[in-house]
């Protein structure tokens, strides 16, 4: 058998895995890729750091850009991290000395897209990045390979598992957001400063992958509607679970007749749907194709040996020669606005508990042609103030947003209003 040499750039959590599941499961994986794979470079910041690892007989390089010129290595995993800086100047070293290159970045790769694919085109290796994306579902595969005879019509994501858990908690247990969060950096499932996740960035870098295979060819973060978990109340789950439905954050790709429209949302959507049911720290994609119908995928998305199992897929692919340089198929497609579309909403406002309030707020409602479904409407409160929740009918989100600012400037309306999308997968 050829020899499959690795260079692994970070040594986390998942440059950790990697190498242990590697070196624990070599006899099966030189069996199943048909090569002889080996470790033969390490990088990371810290040599002394106790990781457990045997790199008695591996390179280190301080510096993780030397492994693109190492002439012992074939395949650079990248699992630094972030958009420039070590991680873009590895990668695009590695492609340009002719290496495959197998990254978790999906940041890099949300900015870099179509410069790293026409590198690695131009130099006839491959690109892989099945771990950039929800973790161990192998949903890059699914799209590129399992579902190749479809024309796409619309995916739907839970593609981040720190939110997904907080929006669980605040289901089971009634507790605030603040206090979920607090939680989920006690288990460990959010960082100290939790704002790449909860203000949806890290959700939104993975949809503009999905969205790029999908219906475009072009990853666009800039052109994603992006809206986190901040907003969301205990009021809000309970209102949700009156109203039947479930709050999750939501990665969404649509093809519409006005071309692909993007957002990360907080969003209602049906008790009974598939989606619904994924708790805790789990992802999951909806994916509706126009041949296959509608398929669902489950699973961990993230950790450390979940996301070094989709590094080593990707590692395989690259071993049996079924790597090759990136050919994606780009549909006749643009990007449209959000704005520009119509949907169904969710608006919870906290009025003062007084006379003439619900005129006020149908007039304008009326005003800026949103036409309600429902309205709850509750009783004197000690405080003065009262909850109003509203949902709508079908209507132009340019109408609804406009609608929101104008609510908001009431006298009447005490704090910012909630707007959620009602989604019915």
């Amino acid at each position: 058998m050829k020899d499959l040499r690795l260079g692994i750039a970070g040594l986390g959590t998942v440059g950790c895995s990697v190498f242990q599941i590697v070196t624990k499961q070599v006899e099966m994986l030189n069996i199943r890729g048909g090569c002889n794979i080996q470790i033969s470079a390490v990088s990371a910041r810290d040599k002394n750091k106790d990781r457990n690892l045997d790199l008695n007989n591996v390179s280190w390089y301080s510096n993780a850009v030397e492994i693109a010129f190492d002439k012992n290595v074939d395949v650079v995993v990248e699992l630094i991290g972030g958009t420039d800086g070590d991680a873009y100047n590895l990668v695009k070293n590695a492609i340009l000395n002719k290496k495959h290159v197998v990254t978790a970045n999906k940041a890099l790769l949300s900015k870099h897209w179509a410069e790293l694919l026409e590198l690695a085109n131009k130099n006839n290796v491959s690109l892989m990045f099945e771990a950039a994306v929800a973790g161990g579902i192998p949903i890059i595969k699914a799209i590129k390979e399992g579902l190749a005879a479809n024309h796409f019509k619309a995916i739907y994501g839970i593609l981040n598992g720190t939110c997904n858990y907080i929006l669980s908690e605040m289901w089971k247990n009634g507790i605030d957001f603040e206090t979920a969060l607090a939680q989920a950096q006690e288990a460990g499932y959010a960082e100290a400063d939790p704002s790449f996740d909860i203000d949806g960035i890290d959700a939104g870098h993975k949809l503009s992958i999905l969205t790029a295979l999908a219906f475009t060819g072009e990853a666009k973060f800039d052109n994603i509607r992006v809206e986190g978990l901040r907003s969301i109340s205990a009021l809000d789950i309970e209102y949700a679970k009156e109203l039947d439905y479930r709050i999750k954050l939501l990665a969404i790709a649509k093809l519409t007749k006005d071309g692909v429209v993007q957002y990360i949302s907080p969003c209602m959507i049906p008790k009974d749907c598939s989606l619904a049911s994924i708790e805790g720290a789990l992802n999951a994609v909806f994916i509706d194709g126009d041949a296959v119908g509608e398929t669902v995928y489950i699973g961990a998305g993230a950790g450390g040996d979940a996301t070094a199992s989709a590094v080593i897929a990707d590692i395989m692919d690259i071993a049996r020669g079924n790597a090759y340089p990136e050919n994606i198929y780009i549909e006749d497609c643009k990007y449209a606005a959000a704005e520009t579309q119509e949907g169904r909403f969710y608006i919870r406002l906290t009025v003062k508990d007084v006379s003439g309030v619900m005129a006020d707020v149908t007039a304008i409602l009326r005003d800026c042609e949103v036409s309600l479904k429902s309205i709850l409407q509750y009783g004197q409160s000690s405080s003065k103030s009262v909850p109003l929740v509203l949902t709508t009918h079908k209507t132009k989100e340019c109408g609804i947003r406009k609608a929101i600012v104008a609510l908001g400037a009431l006298d009447t309306v005490l704090e910012e209003p909630c707007l959620l999308r009602i989604e019915l997968i």
